[in-house]
């Protein structure tokens, strides 16, 4: 399990640690260093899928980021020409590597001694691994597939794009990792069952249908409510397919992987948002683990309930709130902490405040 990130002269950072968990929540305005702290990850994950990271260098734009020029990635106020990262595992590795810097580069070169070969077996690098950005595929009449991506490496695809082609292949095939992420409703452990009931959270009762086109290279979704007529996914509602990413990977990934998820709540009504901080709890619980990218205080309160309950440890939770500071430098990056009730010790102004803001403003009587 990674446990440390650290960045050097990376974009809004001068020199940053980020401190993982089996959970982690990454919160906060706008701006602020959230996306760079994923960016981190993918970058290196990025480079070493073409084969540069061993010993060449750092690949700036992918399949799975796309930062510009090195121009770009550097911290505006660096005092060296070169972008570190650094990753420690809790095997106690610790791995980093130090980049060249010139301004026009899309591929910075290696300016580090080169890591172990070892060091690319942990789950960061191996096919153990999900990344879901924040804009996701929606609605469409037909979704990709992919041999390569779903049959060969298990991907879901940035945007969720073949999750239809991966649930037509596995959903009855596969179980879940452990009964603990099994919906109440469902005794069976099959994915693609598991898949509609946790699915149903998001509108009650409802069913998969997937028909594959492989001379076409293409899926067919549609849905079904309660047992009634099948309805294409374009006719129904936007954060069902939108959230249906989501869920297929929490549900399939075993203990050990490494999930990195942008606003899972994207699109999904309160309830949708609260259950979906419950799954991905539980899914931290066994081992998978989990970075994600929220501004939902359903989500994190999902995630309280769930500690509370005695469903997932406080000590495998750790939230991480990023602040602009007063000057244009380097943001603040503030750790509240979750005791066993679920409480938290600190609300930095800005942290899933603003319903408290609002009804402080309703309940004064004098309207000020």
């Amino acid at each position: 399990m990674l446990k440390k990130l650290c960045m050097e002269n990376f974009k809004r950072f001068l020199l940053q640690e980020i401190e993982l968990n089996h959970l982690t929540l990454l919160s906060g305005l706008n701006g602020t260093g959230k996306s760079s702290t994923l960016q981190a990850l993918l970058l290196l994950r990025q480079s070493y899928q073409q084969n540069l990271l061993k010993a060449e260098g750092l690949a700036l734009n992918g399949d799975l980021v796309r930062i510009g020029t090195a121009q770009d990635a550097l911290y505006d106020d660096a005092q060296q020409d070169k972008i570190s990262f650094a990753l420690e595992f809790d095997s106690a590795e610790f791995i980093q590597w130090s980049f060249k810097y010139r301004p026009e580069l899309i591929v910075l070169p290696l300016a580090s001694v080169p890591a172990p070969k070892s060091s690319y077996r942990q789950n960061l690098f191996t096919d153990s691994f999900q990344y879901l950005q924040a804009e996701r595929i929606g609605s469409r009449r037909f979704f990709e597939m992919s041999d390569f991506q779903v049959r060969q490496h298990r991907q879901l695809g940035t945007q969720g794009q073949y999750t239809a082609h991966y649930l037509s292949i596995f959903g009855d095939l596969e179980t879940i990792a452990s009964p603990t992420l099994a919906h109440p409703s469902e005794s069976s452990l099959n994915l693609f069952q598991q898949v509609e009931a946790w699915l149903s959270e998001v509108s009650p009762g409802t069913r998969l249908s997937i028909n594959s086109n492989p001379e076409m290279d293409l899926v067919n979704l549609q849905f079904s409510f309660f047992g009634g007529g099948s309805y294409r996914s374009t006719n129904v509602g936007f954060g069902i397919t939108y959230t249906l990413p989501v869920i297929v990977a929490i549900l399939a990934a075993k203990p050990g992987a490494l999930l990195l998820i942008e606003n899972p709540e994207a699109h999904l009504h309160p309830k949708g948002q609260a259950q979906m901080g419950e799954l991905i709890a539980r899914a931290a619980s066994i081992g998978i683990q989990i970075i994600v990218e929220t501004h939902s205080d359903h989500v994190l309160n999902g995630i309280r309930v769930a500690v509370h309950g005695g469903r997932l440890k406080p000590d495998d939770v750790t939230l991480h709130f990023f602040q602009h500071q007063h000057t244009p430098t380097t943001p603040i990056v503030v750790s509240p902490k979750i005791d066993r009730n679920g409480r938290i010790d600190q609300w930095p102004d800005g942290f899933f405040d603003e319903w408290d803001r609002s009804l402080d403003i309703l309940l004064d009587p004098a309207g000020e």
